[in-house]
């Protein structure tokens, strides 16, 4: 989202970062402890956590490796992957 700086920075603090930067745009990341990782606002994370959870519950009741990659639309090396991962 693209903010005037002119319009949320104090003088003082806009001066400042002139020094450095003018007429160009620039990135603020978040602060770290705000941050959420990939997917969990848009709920995908939880989607792809209970999908794969789903595999490796058909995986262990028996059903191949090619049947969950045509179910599922996903690689052969995806579905070993999930179905290793768990293994541990």
């Amino acid at each position: 989202m693209y903010v005037n700086a002119e319009k949320v920075l104090p003088p003082h603090l806009l001066r400042q970062i002139q020094q450095y930067v003018q007429g160009a745009e620039i990135y603020i990341p978040k602060e770290p402890e705000s941050r959420v990782r990939w997917g969990e606002n848009s709920g995908s994370r939880t989607h792809i956590n209970q999908r794969n959870a789903d595999i490796i519950h058909r995986f262990r009741r028996g059903e191949s490796i090619t049947a969950l990659m045509e179910h599922y639309h996903l690689g052969y090396d995806s579905i070993r992957k999930i179905v290793q991962s768990h293994r541990k």
